[in-house]
């Protein structure tokens, strides 16, 4: 699959993507990097044929498109069994095949949710493995996810972290954990004025600092120097990032009231 040249403008502002070029492979994953409001989002409803470029080509596009995108309708009434069953019919899909492949799926991510209960009603890592599930089960040739990795405890991240892996699918992922980077075979892009560029490898030992925080976790990493890579669990904060700047990292996170809850240094 390729995206040559591809452009999106909203309105009169500037192009949010202005001439992006992607090629996907089957088998090599690829995560794209960048701050909010980058067009991280945009990028990924275009390749998974949700929108439309205002200008280049999108070729190659398999007709078996897993996606989950970075909201999902966590209003809807609809249980959660029906949800994943509407969504297999939409595809095509065989339904008992979707749903014992989706349940499987639910049961390795550890799904502790009601199937037939209403999604609103689910808390949200239970929301974002039916999510998973939908996007994952039935075998599509193309794999697009939005944050997967966001609202998950550890023991489902680390099965994400297997099954993105192991995909042999064409996989393209947005993320701001810093999980998908570390995979292997991973090709690794950032998003910056429209366009996407190879991000150097990571270099040097890392530190891995995780905090308590006295307010939205969003909010205090927001705030901290070189908080690039983390990811939040209730008032829990966990910051990845080059070991020569967590004490810096380490300074103002007590300066804005966080407590210390473990540093681990990673090679």
């Amino acid at each position: 699959m390729r995206l040559a040249a591809v452009r999106r403008r909203y309105g009169r502002g500037a192009p949010v993507l202005d001439g992006v070029e992607l090629e996907l492979t089957a088998g090599r994953p690829v995560v794209v990097l960048g701050a909010n409001g980058t067009g991280k989002s945009t990028l990924l409803r275009i390749v998974a044929g949700c929108a439309a470029p205002t200008s280049g080509r999108v070729t190659g596009r398999p007709r078996a498109v897993g996606y989950l995108p970075a909201d999902l309708p966590a209003s809807s009434r609809m249980p959660a069994r029906a949800w994943l069953a509407h969504l297999a019919a939409i595809r095509g899909s065989d339904r008992r095949v979707a749903a014992r492949g989706a349940a499987a799926l639910l049961a390795q991510l550890g799904f502790t949710g009601a199937v037939d209960e209403p999604m609103v009603q689910l808390s949200t890592g239970n929301q974002q493995k039916v999510g998973l599930a939908q996007a994952l089960c039935g075998d599509p040739s193309l794999v697009v996810l939005d944050e997967p990795w966001s609202g998950l405890d550890e023991p489902a991240a680390e099965v994400l972290d297997g099954l993105v892996a192991a995909c042999a699918a064409r996989v393209l992922v947005a993320d701001h954990t810093g999980r998908a980077a570390r995979l292997p075979r991973i090709r690794v892009l950032r998003l910056h004025a429209g366009r996407l560029v190879d991000e150097p490898p990571r270099a040097g030992p890392e530190v891995v600092i995780t905090l308590r925080c006295p307010a939205d976790p969003a909010t205090v990493a927001a705030a901290l120097p070189h908080a690039g890579q983390w990811r939040s669990a209730g008032a829990v904060l966990t910051v990845r990032l080059p070991a020569a700047r967590g004490d810096a990292l380490l300074a103002a996170a007590l300066a804005r009231g966080c407590s210390v809850l473990g540093v681990r240094r990673d090679a």
